[in-house]
């Protein structure tokens, strides 16, 4: 069965939404810019509070770190077999520049793993995809029960 207001996890995790909703933005700039990246307090959607409890994305720092040490290792793996250098200084410098270029990255996909995947109790609501105007409207109506002929005559 598929629904008109369902929305796909995978465009919705590359693009930031809200992991309840799929439609508000969690962030409310770019990843990489002149500016530190500034996440919302909650969705514009559905409401949702993205920081939980206080401290909560203090695990999304764990995250990262394992983004990080899984990015470092694939890359030196990968720098001995095309290169194959036995100077550290070649390691080093190519690796913690790498992992300064990726850090806004892991910033935000450590947060938007946490949200998504590893906390309990919080999923997807197809109900609160829907089109917030359309749902005020028949609210404000007072007729949502009334076929959509009679809601334009009114």
């Amino acid at each position: 069965m598929k629904s008109s207001n369902k929305w796909p996890l995978w465009p919705a995790l590359v693009h930031a939404k809200c992991p309840r909703c799929r439609r508000g933005a969690m962030f409310a700039n770019s990843m990489y810019g002149f500016h530190g990246q500034v996440m919302l307090k909650k969705c514009e959607h559905c409401n949702l509070v993205y920081e939980i409890e206080p401290g909560y994305f203090y695990v999304a720092m764990l995250v990262s770190y394992a983004m990080n040490v899984a990015e470092m290792v694939t890359l030196a793996v990968a720098m001995s077999i095309l290169t194959g250098s036995e100077n550290p200084w070649i390691y080093t410098i190519v690796i913690l520049t790498t992992a300064l270029i990726l850090s806004p990255f892991n910033f935000r996909y450590s947060r938007i793993m946490l949200l998504y995947w590893l906390t309990p109790g919080l999923r997807y609501h197809p109900e609160m995809s829907k089109d917030k105007n359309s749902q005020q409207s028949t609210m404000q109506n007072g007729s949502a029960w009334l076929p959509a002929e009679n809601n334009m005559s009114k």
